[in-house]
């Protein structure tokens, strides 16, 4: 009985200790427009994949694609059709930018899509069997 006991407080231990000792940023990333509605912010990014985009020194065209801007139709003006947004991405100490090459447009609706702190799952939906089949982006529709 004793032995059992034993058991189960370990296997127990070994469970949190899985779980818990993640150090992954559980918070999901904030996707918003800067203080003057210039650039989009993405901030809330895994310390250590922040690290290796900074320390990366492949051209620009690849840290272009971690940000996707659509500027979508809006309920007041229909009309609009999906349009993808040009422009570049610049990665700070404390998060990424996306700077359009033409100026955002007052009232219109932007869809911002990334994979930054995106997984597959979690160690507790791994032991779960929970796990997705593919990687699901963060999105954010802003309004400007």
């Amino acid at each position: 009985m004793l032995s059992n006991l034993k058991k189960y407080v370990s296997l127990l231990a070994i469970f949190y200790s899985l779980s818990s000792c993640s150090s992954a940023n559980n918070k999901p990333v904030l996707i918003t427009f800067s203080p003057d509605s210039t650039a989009i912010v993405v901030t809330n990014i895994d310390q250590d994949g922040l690290y290796q985009l900074k320390s990366d020194k492949t051209t620009d065209s690849l840290k272009n694609q971690l940000i996707s801007v659509v500027q979508t139709p809006s309920d007041s003006d229909s009309t609009i059709m999906e349009t993808p947004i040009a422009g570049q991405v610049m990665v700070t100490d404390s998060s990424v930018v996306f700077m359009p090459e033409h100026a955002f447009v007052k009232g219109r609706d932007y869809l911002v899509s990334t994979y930054l702190n995106s997984r597959f799952a979690g160690v507790g939906n791994v032991l779960k069997g929970r796990m997705n089949y593919a990687v699901k982006p963060s999105e954010q529709l802003l309004h400007r």
